[in-house]
C-alpha cells in the first residue's frame, strides 16, 4: 500500500534538500513531482490540484528553522496536508442510545461486502460486544450461505429468513431477533447493486427509511482506484452514506482511492481491510496512513498488533531471560512465532521508523528469511537449541542437510544468534533495567 507513492515523494523532496529557504522558484520543481507522484497514485485530479495549491500556499517564503532543513519543512507541510484530506482522526462507529445499533452494509457487486461483514463482527467481539449478522442479499447465489459460514468463522451469531424472503422483512425482523438472542449490533449484508439499477437503489432506498440504521456503511474495493470514488460519491447521492469501508488495501500500491475519498465524498473512512483473514481488518487512522505514506513509520499500529496478539506473561518471561543473557535458540523460535501472528514481515518492518528507507532492499528478504531460519533450528535437537554451543561440525551438515540449507547458512544464523544475545544483553544496560526500548512491545526481537 502506497509503496509508488512513497518513493516518488523521496525524490520529490530531495529536489528541495540543500535549499536555505523555501521559494516559489526552489519550490516549483518539488511540486510538480509531487503533483506527478498524487496523480500517478490514482489521487483524483481536483483533490490533486487543491492539494498542490494548499501546500504552495502554506510553504511559499516560510522561514527555515535553523534546526529544520527545507526538506524536513516540506515534508511537515505535505504531511498534514495529506492529514486534513484524510479526515484528520479516526471516526468510531455510531452506537444506538437503546436498543442493537444496526450497521448497514451497501455497495456495488463483488466489493468484498460479506467478508467484510464477518470481519467487522469479529473486531466487534473482540471488544466484547455480541453482533448478529444478517442476510439480506437474496440474489447472488449462495450469499446467505456464505454468511451463515463466515458468521461461524467469526463466532458471531447469524439471521436471515432464506432466499426467498423479501430483503426489507429480513433486516425489520432482524431487530426483533437480536434483541430475543440479547444482541447489541445488527450488521445488515445487502445485495451489491448498480447506483443506475433504479428498483435495486429503491430497495436499499426502502431498507434504509424502515430499518433507520445508524451506520450505512458503502464497501469499496481499493484497487478499482477512481471507480470507487466515483462510486461512492453516486451512492452518497441515494443514500445518506455515514462511513466508508476500504477493502484490499493491501493489494493496491497506490492507494489514491484513501487520500480522495473523503475529500470527494465527505464521507469518513472508517475502516480497511488489510489482508484475507477475518482479523484483517483495521481501523482507518489519517494521521498513521500519512506517516506511513511519508516513510515515517507506524509504531503506534505496531505496538496495538501487538498487544492484541502477543502472549504478554511469555513475552515478561522472555524479557527476564534476556536481561540475564540467559535465552537461546528455543526462546528465539518462539518470539518469531510471536512475530508472524502480527502478519507478514515485509508489513511490520515498514512501520519501523528508519526501516521503511531500507525495504527496497529488503524486497521479499524478510519472509524467505524467517522460513530458512526456523527450518535450520527445527533441524536441530532440543539439546542443540538449548545449548548452541554444543553443535560442532558434523552436527551442523547434519542440521543442513535435515533444513535443505547450507553449512555456511547454519553458520550464519548461530554466528547472528551470538551477536543478537550480545546486543541485547547491552540493551538492557542502556536502559538501566527498565526493560529494551524496542518498537514491539515488551520482549520482542528486534528483527
Amino acid at each position: 500500500m502506497f509503496e509508488n507513492l512513497t518513493k516518488k515523494l523521496e525524490l520529490a523532496f530531495k529536489n528541495i534538500r540543500g535549499q536555505g529557504r523555501l521559494t516559489e522558484k526552489n519550490m516549483k520543481d518539488g511540486l510538480q513531482e509531487i503533483r506527478v507522484a498524487l496523480l500517478e497514485a490514482d489521487v483524483n485530479y481536483k483533490v490533486v490540484k487543491k492539494f498542490i495549491e494548499d501546500v504552495q500556499e502554506q510553504a511559499a517564503g516560510q522561514k527555515v528553522l535553523d534546526s529544520v532543513n527545507p526538506t524536513q519543512q516540506i515534508i511537515k507541510i505535505v504531511h498534514d496536508e495529506l492529514v486534513r484530506i484524510m479526515g484528520e482522526k479516526h471516526e468510531g462507529l455510531r452506537r444506538a442510545e437503546s436498543g442493537p445499533t444496526i450497521l448497514m452494509m451497501v455497495g456495488l457487486q463483488g466489493q468484498g461486502k460479506t467478508t467484510t461483514a464477518g470481519k467487522l463482527g469479529l473486531m466487534l467481539k473482540k471488544k466484547g460486544l455480541k453482533p448478529l449478522l444478517v442476510g439480506a442479499d437474496v440474489y447472488r447465489p449462495a450469499a446467505i450461505r456464505q454468511l451463515e459460514i463466515v458468521a461461524k468463522q467469526a463466532g458471531t451469531e447469524f439471521f436471515s429468513l432464506g432466499e426467498n424472503a423479501n430483503p426489507v422483512d429480513t433486516c425489520l425482523m432482524a431487530r426483533g431477533e437480536a434483541q430475543m438472542r440479547g444482541c447489541d449490533t445488527i450488521i445488515l449484508d445487502t445485495a451489491g447493486r448498480l447506483h443506475v439499477d433504479e428498483s435495486m437503489m429503491m430497495e436499499v432506498r426502502q431498507i434504509a427509511t424502515q430499518v433507520k440504521p445508524h451506520e450505512i456503511l458503502f464497501v469499496a474495493n481499493a484497487m478499482t482506484g477512481q471507480d470507487a470514488v466515483k462510486s461512492a460519491k453516486q451512492f452518497h447521492d441515494t443514500l445518506p452514506l455515514t462511513g466508508v469501508i476500504l477493502t484490499q488495501m493491501d493489494g493496491d500500491a497506490r492507494g489514491g482511492a484513501a487520500i480522495s475519498l473523503i475529500e470527494v465524498t465527505g464521507c469518513p473512512i472508517k475502516f480497511v481491510g488489510t489482508g484475507e483473514k477475518l482479523d484483517a481488518l483495521e481501523p482507518f487512522h489519517p494521521r498513521r496512513l500519512a506517516d506511513q505514506i511519508l516513510g515515517m513509520g507506524d509504531v503506534v499500529s505496531l505496538v496495538e498488533k501487538a498487544q492484541e496478539v502477543v502472549d504478554r506473561e511469555q513475552a515478561i518471561k522472555f524479557q527476564e531471560k534476556v536481561r540475564k543473557a540467559d535465552w537461546n535458540l528455543e526462546d528465539f523460535l518462539q518470539q518469531m512465532q510471536q512475530m508472524k501472528k502480527m502478519g507478514p514481515m515485509g508489513d511490520l518492518l515498514k512501520k519501523i521508523p528508519g526501516l521503511n528507507k531500507m525495504m527496497p532492499q529488503m524486497n521479499g528478504v524478510p519472509e524467505d528469511e524467517l522460513k530458512y531460519t526456523e527450518a535450520i533450528i527445527y533441524s536441530m535437537t532440543p539439546k542443540e537449541r538449548r545449548h548452541p554451543k554444543i553443535i560442532n561440525g558434523s552436527r551442523r551438515r547434519r542440521i543442513a542437510a535435515g533444513s535443505g540449507t547450507s553449512v555456511q547458512d547454519v553458520n550464519a544464523l548461530l554466528k547472528d544468534f551470538e551477536k543478537m544475545k550480545k546486543m541485547m544483553k547491552d540493551m538492557m544496560k542502556g536502559s538501566k533495567g527498565r526493560g529494551p526500548r524496542m518498537p514491539l512491545g515488551p520482549g520482542m526481537l528486534p528483527f
